[in-house]
């Protein structure tokens, strides 16, 4: 008894001390209150030890698609001996998950062929480029040893550019700067209503005072006695850098009206750091995206995959299931399993021939493919860093280039690779319709407008992808209407032994997060089955 009064009465001079937050942390660090994490829905991969007193054994399974879905739904199944075969069209692991170096060839639907001119060492991630960190990838990183690297997503020293705003627009503007201006006239507007009485009906006194003090401190603003004025600070940055000796500096001025800054619309870019899957830190492997599927690739073993193989069919027969697919020379072979996980995009999927019913067809097709595209441009020196001390980030524009990354990764060399667009929607097929020589020349007539002639006369080399041009893909993820709708559903069953899987199928939709999760579910539904027969 002593003890617990001991005990609240200590976690009643922490509530006082530190309010409601830290009592609740303090109380989750004793043990009594759970301490809120975001947590990956508990997966148990199987084993073959699970068959041994059952006199099962794994079944063969056939799986279509290479990218993500596919690998890990054979790495998985193989960790519990099941014969787990993977078809796919391309010449590569990883499906989207596609990664351009010096030498990389791709000819699109509309026949354009290009050839990678980039130098040893340079990149492109074509497909996904960023890892968030409560995502399982992660997780599949640490366990087949993918080394990873930070992913510069916000930079207070990158820009945004807004060329067509109603103030302050064909000039580029420092995220810092952005910001400081932006927080600076909300706080000076939150402030004055406060103080004259505006919120009197929604806080006390008190209340008012702290956020008067919050504000003061969040936005940089003046006291009471100066109308708690925005006048800028060293927030927005310098002019001159503060130095040795009598070298204090020179603020970053002068600072454009209330206004201006309103009318800018640079505000409406800040959201993105507080997305969920969008937060710093986030990571990247070092050396490529495509190490994912590498590592995915040498674990599932390469003699278990055929390459160039583009499957035509797919149909529950007795005993399991038929496939069909033609090889490189166009040669149509078929072969049966016991399951078959269809791991390609809805899309590619609806081609199939197959016995699974219309409502299984009419289904793979109420997902909208999205339209999404990307340029890699090569640069001969870092200009980014040697003259803006700009070292990653993403850039938004109000153009067509939407967003723009600099690379988080081989600072202080000789060459880097600039994302010149990052795309999507009109904007991606205004692109996509071009042919690849095109596409970079307007790229770059649209980045010189942000960064100068030193954006077109530094250029090296450059590489485009437009997913809804791209063979065997024909989108670079999908809109569903209602994930909550039959068709969602249906796909979410097993069809017989056949099975689906993908990003498409899950809650978050053009991550690898969803394909692995994904991949999860339906080898645990796989197994499960196996165990019960």
């Amino acid at each position: 008894m002593a003890a617990e009064t001991s005990r609240r009465g200590f976690l009643r001079s922490v509530g006082v001390a530190g309010g409601a937050g830290v009592l609740y942390s303090t109380m989750g660090a004793m043990g009594l209150a759970p301490v809120p994490v975001a947590e990956a829905v508990p997966y148990r991969a199987p084993s073959s030890s699970d068959f041994h007193l059952t006199g099962r054994g794994g079944k063969k399974v056939l799986i279509l698609g290479a990218g993500i879905a596919g690998l890990t739904t054979a790495y998985e199944l193989g960790k519990a001996g099941y014969d787990c075969r993977i078809l796919d069209a391309k010449d590569r692991p990883g499906g989207r998950n596609w990664t351009a170096r010096g030498g990389t060839v791709e000819t699109d639907l509309d026949g354009a062929t290009q050839r990678a001119r980039f130098s040893s060492g340079q990149y492109m991630n074509c497909g996904p480029g960023r890892l968030p960190q409560s995502h399982v990838t992660l997780d599949y990183c640490r366990e087949l040893g993918v080394a990873l690297e930070a992913f510069v997503n916000a930079n207070a020293d990158a820009y945004i550019y807004h060329g067509n705003s109603a103030a302050l627009a064909g000039k580029p503007m420092r995220w810092r700067t952005a910001k400081a201006d932006v927080y600076g006239y909300i706080s000076e507007l939150l402030a004055k209503a406060t103080d004259q009485g505006a919120l009197d009906a929604a806080l006390t006194k008190d209340d008012k005072d702290r956020l008067i003090a919050f504000l003061q401190s969040f936005g940089a603003i003046k006291g009471k006695a100066e109308g708690f004025a925005y006048t800028g600070s060293s927030r927005r940055g310098y002019s001159v850098e503060p130095g040795a000796a009598h070298e204090k500096g020179t603020v970053l001025g002068p600072v454009p009206s209330m206004s201006d800054v309103l009318a800018s619309g640079v505000g409406q870019r800040f959201a993105f750091e507080f997305g969920y899957d969008q937060a710093m830190m986030m990571f990247q492997p070092v050396g490529g995206m495509d190490a994912i599927p590498k590592a995915l690739e040498r674990a599932v073993g390469r003699d278990r995959i055929t390459y160039n193989a583009w499957a035509t069919g797919v149909s529950n027969v007795p005993g399991g299931v038929e496939v069909s697919w033609k090889d490189n020379r166009g040669r149509e072979r078929f072969e049966r399993a016991d399951f078959c996980v269809v791991a390609t995009p809805p899309q590619i999927a609806a081609r199939l021939r197959h016995n699974l019913g219309d409502n299984v067809t009419t289904a793979l097709k109420t997902p909208v493919p999205v339209s999404a595209g990307k340029i890699g441009l090569e640069y001969k020196r870092r200009w980014w860093e040697l003259d803006d001390h700009m070292y990653g980030g993403v850039v938004p524009t109000d153009t067509d280039l939407a967003n723009m990354w600099f690379p988080s990764a081989g600072y202080q060399s000789a060459r880097g690779m600039v994302i010149g667009y990052y795309n999507t929607g009109s904007n991606s097929e205004a692109y996509a319709k071009l042919a690849p020589d095109a596409r970079a020349a307007r790229a770059v007539d649209r980045g010189v407008k942000i960064f100068g002639d030193r954006y077109r006369s530094e250029l090296a080399a450059s590489f485009s992808v437009a997913w809804t041009r791209t063979a065997g893909f024909e989108g670079a993820w999908v809109g569903w209407p209602n994930q909550d709708g039959p068709e969602y559903a249906l796909l979410n069953q097993p069809q017989g032994a056949v099975y689906f899987a993908g990003d498409w199928l899950s809650h978050t939709i053009a991550w690898q997060h969803g394909a692995f999760t994904s991949a999860r579910k339906v080898v645990t539904e796989i197994h499960q089955r196996v165990m019960a027969a």
